[in-house]
C-alpha cells in the first residue's frame, strides 16, 4: 500500500467536533438592467436562489470534504432555517447535533449578486437563551470521547458562552483543541491546542505591529500568556505564519488567482483540524491547510477543497 492510501485511509478514520455558530447563507442571483427610480439603486431581476452551509457548518463541511469525519455541535432557531441548515448539513455528511430555542433566530445571511458581485448582505440573527447553552455542554461530554480533535468556530453570534469549560474538559481528555477566534478578548480560549486569527482579529488584540520581529515578539507572549502550543496567523496573499515553541514557521500565499476570500479561513481551520485528527503535527499540517486555503480563494462564495486537489 502506498503511503498517500494509507494516510486517506488514516484520514477517512479521523473525527473532528466542530463546536460553534452554525449558520445558513442564501445566495439570490439576478440580472440588472437598471436604475430604480426610487433610489440611486440597482434592480435585480431575482432569476436564482442558493442555498450553502455558513459558519461552522461550512467548517464542518471543508473536513468532510477533504475526506475526514466531521459532527456539528450548535444552536439553532426552530424556525424554517434551522430546518434547512439541518438537512444540508445531514445531506453533506456531516453528523447534526442541533440544541434548539425556540425564541432565536437561525443567523441567516442573504447576499443578492448581480453581474457577479455582490450588491448587498442582510443578516439575520440574535443572541440563544443560557438554558440551550448549558444542554449544549451536556451534549459536548457525551461527544467529546468520540472525537479526535475539537474545533470551536466562534463567530461572536452567542453559541460558545462556555467555551472556556469546555476547553478545559476537552483538553483534560487528551484532545487536540483549535480555535478560530473572534473579539478582542482571548483569555476564554486559554489552553486551547492552538488559535488561528488573521491579521485584522490579531491586531485587536496584541496592537500593530512595526515589523516581522515586533509580530514575532507579540504573538508568542500571547501563546504564553494564553498557555497555548501555537498561535497560526493567515495572512491573506503573504500565507500564513505558525508561531510555536520551536519559533516560527512562515508558508508563503500559493500563487492563483484570488477570486472570493469568503470562507477562506473555515478551510484553512477546517483542513488543520482533519490533518491533525489523522495524526499530522502542527507544523506538517500547516503547509496542508495554506494549500488548502490558497485553493478555495479562486472559488466563488462559501466553497470547500477536496482531497484530489489538495493531494493528487
Amino acid at each position: 500500500m502506498t503511503a498517500s492510501k494509507l494516510f486517506r485511509e488514516q484520514l477517512a478514520k479521523a473525527r473532528v467536533l466542530v463546536v460553534g455558530d452554525a449558520m445558513l447563507d442564501r445566495y439570490w442571483y439576478g440580472a440588472v438592467d437598471r436604475i430604480s427610480p426610487e433610489a440611486p439603486v440597482p434592480v435585480v431581476r431575482v432569476t436564482r436562489q442558493e442555498e450553502r452551509m455558513g459558519g461552522a457548518a461550512n467548517v464542518a463541511y471543508n473536513i468532510v470534504t477533504i475526506g475526514a469525519c466531521a459532527s456539528l455541535l450548535s444552536v439553532v432557531g426552530d424556525d424554517e432555517a434551522s430546518h434547512q441548515l439541518e438537512a444540508l448539513v445531514a445531506a453533506s455528511g456531516i453528523t447534526p447535533c442541533f440544541g434548539r430555542d425556540p425564541q432565536l433566530k437561525t443567523t441567516v445571511k442573504l447576499r443578492v449578486i448581480g453581474r457577479q458581485q455582490q450588491l448587498l448582505r442582510l443578516d439575520f440573527e440574535n443572541t440563544p437563551e443560557n438554558e440551550v447553552l448549558a444542554s449544549q455542554s451536556a451534549a459536548f461530554d457525551k461527544l467529546l470521547p468520540q472525537h479526535d480533535t475539537v474545533l470551536f468556530s466562534d463567530y461572536g453570534k452567542g453559541g460558545l458562552a462556555h467555551i472556556a469549560l469546555m476547553i478545559d474538559q476537552a483538553r483534560a481528555a487528551g484532545k487536540v483543541v483549535l480555535v478560530d477566534p473572534k473579539g478582542s478578548d482571548y483569555s476564554r480560549y486559554q489552553n486551547a491546542t492552538a488559535i488561528t486569527p488573521n491579521r485584522a482579529e490579531l491586531e485587536q488584540v496584541i496592537g500593530p505591529w512595526q515589523n516581522e520581529a515586533d509580530l514575532q515578539s507579540r504573538a508568542q507572549k500571547l501563546r504564553e500568556d494564553l498557555q497555548l502550543q501555537a498561535v497560526l496567523l493567515t495572512r491573506s496573499e503573504e500565507g500564513m505564519t505558525l508561531f510555536d515553541a520551536q519559533g516560527q514557521l512562515h508558508v508563503p500565499a500559493l500563487a492563483r488567482e484570488v477570486f472570493d476570500v469568503t470562507g477562506a479561513g473555515d478551510t484553512v481551520i477546517g483542513t488543520l483540524a482533519a490533518m491533525l485528527a489523522a495524526g499530522l503535527s502542527l507544523r506538517e499540517a500547516v503547509p496542508v491547510a495554506n494549500r488548502a486555503g490558497g485553493i478555495v480563494v479562486g472559488k466563488f462564495g462559501t466553497a470547500t477543497v477536496s482531497y484530489e486537489e489538495v493531494f493528487v
